[in-house]
């Protein structure tokens, strides 16, 4: 069977889709899965070895670009897919797997895509709570209940990729425990604890005869920044220096991972990394790190969550109150 994967836009959610990846691996070991998705996300669809191919999309997010999406979508029909199944919910995602001639196209009810898709599932909040439970359901019959264990993402890394990655940065292969800090959120503001929690988190595992290595995009690097001048430049900062790739390696390394509720929380806990998730506009019941060795930390304030980029309120107590010693709590647990 050869299945096209119309994949989402957001780092955390590839990861999860990962677990709808396993499923259909499981289901039909022989299966073909190739995944349709923006071109940044190659990187990470190399660390999961269910997908055979990854299609790129020569789009920004939320782009339409129609007439480039029907040029895609003819030139797949050679592949003869059998099924597609379309994680995103818009539109504009279902045309390539209709003009690839995709027999069976699945997907949730989302914007109206009657005719696009061929398979079209009711999305059942209380039933599938979950982002992940979504996915992974589109992988099932209609009429099927959800698995109670099905697998979680695991993102595979070989040490060759990551001695690669330590020579090109100069850096010294690790002797003691790596901390590792994902300061920054894509989403905005409101998923993104103060700078100056994250530095005495910093300082109390540097004490303690630890490395601690920042993650991040470049758009993270004004907060890497900061943390590291707080703390007299004692860290890594490899915010804007690693390819997504690269920080995937790079972070299978670290014997901790404190992080704000982003898609590098995400890789995290799909690299099995002991890690803490600091949550704040965020639900942490709809898009929890998966795997058996993370910790939530969440206020649950009475406006939470809000799901804003920025705090509506201003004050942005749902991140502020939390204190570095309950995350450093945390993160002895695990």
């Amino acid at each position: 069977m050869k299945i096209l994967i119309v994949g989402p836009a957001w780092v955390g959610d590839m990861v999860l889709a990962q677990s709808l990846f396993r499923l259909l691996k499981q289901r039909h070991p022989e299966s073909r899965i190739d995944v349709l998705a923006p071109a940044w996300t190659a990187p990470l669809l190399a660390h999961m070895p269910e997908v055979n191919e990854a299609i790129p999309l020569p789009f920004k997010h939320g782009e339409l670009m129609l007439g480039e999406r029907v040029r895609i979508g003819r030139r797949l029909r050679a592949h003869g897919y059998d099924w597609a199944i379309v994680l995103p919910r818009s539109l504009k995602a279902a045309v390539v797997p209709l003009l690839a001639r995709v027999p069976r196209r699945t997907g949730l009810r989302g914007e109206w895509r009657y005719g696009w898709l061929s398979d079209v599932r009711r999305l059942d909040r209380a039933r599938l709570p979950r982002i992940v439970d979504r996915f992974v359901a589109l992988g099932l019959e209609p009429d099927e209940s959800l698995p109670a264990n099905f697998p979680e993402p695991h993102l595979s890394v070989n040490s060759t990729d990551v001695d690669a990655a330590l020579a090109r940065l100069a850096i010294a292969p690790p002797t003691r425990p790596i901390l590792a800090i994902c300061a920054g959120a894509e989403y905005g503001p409101a998923k993104r604890w103060p700078a100056d929690h994250f530095t005495d988190v910093a300082r109390a595992r540097l004490a303690h005869g630890w490395d601690v290595w920042l993650f991040g995009s470049d758009r993270d690097a004004s907060v890497t920044r900061e943390i590291d001048r707080l703390t007299d430049r004692r860290c890594l900062d490899l915010a804007g220096r690693t390819t997504l790739g690269e920080a995937i390696d790079l972070m299978s390394l670290a014997a901790g991972v404190v992080t704000n509720d982003s898609g590098l929380m995400h890789v995290a806990a799909a690299l099995g990394r002991p890690l803490v998730a600091i949550y704040g506009s965020s639900d942490p019941s709809y898009t929890p790190p998966l795997g058996t060795n993370a910790e939530i930390v969440y206020l649950g304030l009475s406006c939470s969550p809000c799901f804003e980029r920025e705090c509506p309120l201003g004050h942005l107590r749902c991140l502020y109150d939390i204190a570095p010693d309950r995350v450093l709590a945390a993160l002895d647990k695990v």
